[in-house]
């Protein structure tokens, strides 16, 4: 039974007041799917991460999704995905009937390895999906340089990553495209929904089409013509398009993204500093946090040192009401993927970071007085 003492949840999605008055004005429009707010928060999200296109969609799954079909992914060929993800990252590959191919990631930051991607390219390798878990960005200059060297798509995951940045350079704009979810634990929310960014033209009218059932005109273009029926199909497409509610919920929330972004940075440096005084707390690695979004704060228990494994910590939070999560597990892990996906090289850092890790309570509006509580209960489960 959990202590409602502390009663700590591990996610608190934040939507202001505002945001909830944006979101009732918005049910005044005519058209309540795919129009002009949607326009508008594409534009807007174009300009915050300087690409040329911004494609809003129904989440991030749907975004992978369509970027490959984009790129003609297909039966037989083969796409790269780090085995620490979720499982959206490896499914998006199922659903374009190519097969994911499972490689290591780095001990330091959870990030894909650029030489566990290297082992396991082959003659049907035709893409490389890297992950910028946790908010921190992967190594997109030597990840470029394998997918050039190899003549490999590039799809980045950025579901944990908008304002995170690689060498001042918004993630998501390295690859063919980037894609981004704002589901109610992410940095901004639209409650579901996502985005994909692209500087390519052609991928851009891709997938504008492809979202809205293969549909060659959009709802508003139909109806302010004469014959709403005229309008042509010519390719399979699929219902992935954001509605106008979403939308504006999106343009409010991005108004004031660095704001969250910082509060983030700042719950991120307090739990940092304060837990580095604990033993056998192992703490985020590598980290600048003016490049960072501060998704989720992930530590490691080293047992011998804490005395307790990363399990047993995790239920004694929960018994005083603090939740906590993991991370994840690895793709490697599950039935699915242990039939469906491929693996070229041994997958070890994966599997030891999953028996390691554990994410804590972590949300915009977190109070230093909560991560306290947090950072004590960590304190009495080490002296107890």
């Amino acid at each position: 039974m959990n202590n409602k003492k502390n009663n700590i949840p591990f996610f608190k999605p934040h939507i202001s007041k505002d945001d909830k008055k944006i979101i009732m004005k918005s049910l005044d429009r005519d058209i309540l799917t795919n129009g002009q707010i949607t326009e508008e928060f594409e534009k807007k999200y174009a300009k915050y991460t300087k690409s040329r296109y911004a494609i809003a969609v129904s989440n991030a799954t749907s975004a992978l999704h369509l970027s490959l079909m984009s790129l003609g992914i297909k039966e037989g060929d083969e796409v790269i995905v780090p085995d620490l993800t979720f499982i959206a990252t490896a499914n998006s590959v199922l659903m374009v009937n190519a097969t994911p191919v499972l490689v290591d990631v780095n001990l330091d930051d959870g990030n894909i390895s650029t030489k566990s991607i290297e082992k396991s390219i082959t003659k049907k390798t035709k893409a490389i999906i890297p992950v910028h878990l946790y908010g921190k960005s992967c190594d997109m200059y030597n990840i470029n340089k394998i997918a050039k060297k190899n003549n490999l798509y590039i799809v980045e995951d950025c579901a944990h990553a908008i304002g995170a940045k690689f060498k001042n350079k918004h993630v998501g704009t390295f690859g063919n495209t980037g894609c981004f979810s704002f589901y109610p634990t992410k940095n901004i929310t639209t409650f579901e929904g996502g985005m994909i960014i692209t500087n390519s033209k052609k991928i851009n009218d891709n997938i504008r089409i492809t979202r809205n059932h293969g549909i060659n005109r959009t709802l508003r273009d139909r109806y302010s013509s004469t014959y709403p029926w005229d309008y042509d199909i010519k390719q399979q497409g699929y219902n992935y398009r954001m509605d106008e509610v979403r939308s504006s919920l999106g343009i409010n929330q991005l108004k004031r993204i660095e704001k969250i972004n910082n509060a983030r940075r700042r719950a991120f440096r307090y739990y940092y500093d304060k837990l580095s005084t604990i033993d056998g707390i192992i703490l985020p690695n590598n980290i600048n946090l003016k490049e960072n979004s501060c998704h989720l704060f992930v530590i490691g228990i080293n047992k011998s040192k804490f005395g307790l494994g990363r399990n047993d910590v995790h239920k004694k939070l929960l018994r005083k009401g603090i939740s906590t999560s993991i991370h994840y597990k690895p793709l490697q892990f599950f039935t699915l993927f242990k039939k469906k996906s491929k693996i070229y090289d041994k997958l070890t850092n994966s599997a030891k970071l999953y028996r390691e890790i554990l994410s804590l309570p972590f949300y915009t509006t977190i109070s230093h007085k909560e991560q306290d509580n947090v950072i004590n209960e960590l304190k009495s489960i080490k002296n107890y």
